[in-house]
């Protein structure tokens, strides 16, 4: 792995690994299984940067975007510059990418996802956002671990997490033209 000097550098090493689209069932890898298999999903990509970013002199902590039980969730890793907060993503999507260091809350940062998550329909589905999540709790295995680790996305999905849409709000489907932009994909799946 080339050294990398900063988030945007670990954004741009995250992009050029092929989405792993988990052909033989679903998986967790640590960081160093991870680059060996030269492939990663959202969570396997977010650990990767979040290794990255302790290097940097910062805790490695992810933000677990969590959606309606139809959709997806999503795992970014964050970083601050300058007290500002800013995210690294893995994904396969034209969306839900790298997040500039311009946010001064994580609410804020996890809001900017907001529009962007929605079902083929419209529907929108980001229904709340996790505090951060330190990985130093668990030693070293998120790095070296030889083993899946669902204990760790468990743990992160159980996490306490703060709601995003205020009760009895009914929201506006994504119009066509945003749902046709949400079909871009960077990766196929052959």
């Amino acid at each position: 792995m080339p050294h990398l000097r900063s988030p945007a550098d670990i954004q741009d090493f995250l992009n050029k690994l092929p989405f792993n689209f988990e052909k033989k069932g679903e998986t967790y890898m640590s960081v160093e299984r991870t680059l060996r298999a030269g492939t990663a999903h959202c969570f396997e990509g977010a650990l990767v940067a979040a290794a990255e970013i302790q290097k940097l002199g910062q805790r490695p902590l992810l933000l677990d975007l969590k959606t309606s039980k139809k959709d997806i969730d999503h795992v970014v890793a964050l970083f601050k510059r300058s007290g500002y907060w800013g995210a690294i993503s893995k994904t396969n999507h034209g969306v839900l990418r790298y997040r500039e260091p311009i946010y001064k809350t994580i609410r804020e940062l996890a809001l900017s996802y907001f529009h962007e998550y929605f079902l083929p329909d419209g529907t929108k589905t980001l229904v709340s956002y996790s505090r951060p999540f330190n990985l130093n709790k668990f030693g070293t295995e998120w790095l070296t671990g030889d083993k899946d680790l669902f204990h760790i996305i468990d743990a992160l999905d159980e996490s306490p997490h703060i709601s995003i849409i205020p009760k009895g709000h009914k929201l506006r489907k994504a119009d066509r033209i945003e749902i046709k932009l949400g079909r871009i994909v960077e990766w196929k799946d052959n």
